[in-house]
């Protein structure tokens, strides 16, 4: 009697707190005739050299490790996504003390305009939608570099961000 008691409360308890995930889907909710996406190279109006290509290559290892679509050429895909860097902003932080008016770490962000389009449609899905990153750098007496070790880090943040909004669509 003791046993069908807890077992009872058991059976219980596990269907009391599995009964909020009856509409839960372990798949994604993208067509699966949309799921191949071709990224052609950023374009580049930020006025900094080279984030174009290291923002489209981060861009692309996001939805491959996102998994949702298959990264594809232009002729095979279903989906194309036009990415524009459009602004970037640089803050002083913080000053290096030996030199007053000399900083020493920046708030660098980057802000970038997506367009999704059905290609075999030419459907509008996002219509130059602004995603914005942020990330710091330390400078070190030398901004330039700085900046460039930074490029990594807020193409990753952009990326991550890029592919939400692409997936929020749906």
């Amino acid at each position: 009697m003791r046993m069908n008691i807890s077992v009872s409360l058991t059976l219980a308890a596990v269907l009391f707190f599995t009964a909020g995930c009856a509409s839960y889907k372990f798949r994604s909710s993208v067509p699966e005739e949309l799921r191949t996406i071709a990224v052609p190279v950023f374009e580049n109006a930020s006025g900094y050299p080279e984030i174009d290509a290291v923002v489209t290559q981060y861009v692309l290892r996001e939805f491959q490790r996102e998994g949702t679509f298959k990264v594809s050429t232009l002729d095979n895909a279903s989906l194309k996504l036009l990415g524009k860097l459009v602004k970037t902003d640089l803050q002083s932080l913080n000053y290096d003390r030996n030199f007053g008016s000399r900083t020493s770490e920046y708030r660098y962000s980057l802000v970038a305009e997506i367009t999704l389009i059905e290609r075999g449609s030419g459907k509008l899905l996002i219509d130059a939608m602004p995603i914005k990153a942020n990330t710091t750098f330390l400078t070190h007496g030398d901004m330039l570099t700085g900046m460039q070790d930074a490029y990594p880090r807020i193409a990753k943040e952009l990326a991550r961000a890029i592919t939400d909004a692409v997936l929020a669509h749906w």
